[in-house]
């Protein structure tokens, strides 16, 4: 069979990284050497890791992170007050397939949106599907879906994420009807899937920022009670990084 035609069939095929293995053989004589076996497994290895980059590629896009941020580039000094070893035990993702929780907590600007971001990148490597949100975008988007009848396909389809990232937890106080769709939100991923804050509110304050207790005990007792706590030091990283000088230099 001659070569272009072959090309051209893997490309319908859509086989792209079997193909560009295959011209990459063809280009390079030492190839030669190696047994028919041998070289089909190269470029079934080829395809395979093509494929794996890709969906881990859809994965980052599904999951719609605020910051392309990596456990790798995240800064452990001291001064950020977090655990190294229990950072890249999370890292490991094993809290995720026990269905625990996670809680970020830490002042403006200490890097909590960072940090999520980064577990949850490292979720999506080892193949799990994860979405983060602002919790007040999140709960304005279940308003519309309550109004234009998609709430049950909502409240699905974040049923069915394995790490669920809700940043800006309890920024500002919640409505009733806010607190039930948290709720019904908490409930079904209860034991079923992870869910992680990060807020710079501290949890003792949490129960003020509810209108009715007892839907905020609910809330509590299936998010708080089996979490991991992060919790993060060290001044604003934004103000850090600003080309401006500090007020009074």
């Amino acid at each position: 069979m001659l070569t272009q035609p072959l090309l051209d069939k893997l490309r319908t095929l859509r086989l792209p990284g079997l193909r560009a293995g295959l011209e990459e053989q063809l280009r390079q004589p030492r190839y030669a050497d190696l047994s028919f076996e041998e070289r089909l497994g190269l470029l079934i290895d080829i395809e395979c890791a093509r494929r794996d980059d890709g969906r881990r590629e859809r994965r980052l896009q599904a999951a719609r992170f605020a910051l392309r941020a990596t456990l790798e580039d995240l800064d452990l000094s001291p001064v950020r007050g977090l655990d190294r070893r229990l950072i890249f035990e999370l890292g490991q993702g094993e809290w995720i397939e026990r269905h625990l929780n996670a809680i970020v907590l830490g002042p403006t600007g200490a890097g909590k949106t960072y940090l999520a971001c980064a577990l949850g990148h490292a979720a999506c490597k080892q193949g799990l599907p994860v979405r983060y949100e602002r919790t007040s975008r999140l709960l304005g988007d279940l308003a519309l879906a309550h109004a234009d009848g998609s709430w049950p396909q909502a409240l699905l389809g974040l049923t069915r994420v394995r790490l669920l990232i809700l940043d800006d937890w309890l920024r500002d106080p919640l409505t009733a009807s806010q607190t039930r769709d948290l709720l019904e939100v908490l409930d079904d991923r209860y034991d079923r899937a992870s869910t992680l804050v990060a807020t710079q509110v501290p949890i003792e304050e949490w129960l003020l920022r509810f209108p009715d207790p007892t839907l905020a005990d609910a809330i509590l007792d299936r998010l708080v009670h089996n979490a991991y706590r992060l919790e993060m030091r060290g001044e604003s990283q934004r103000k850090m990084r600003s080309p401006l000088p500090a007020a009074g230099n």
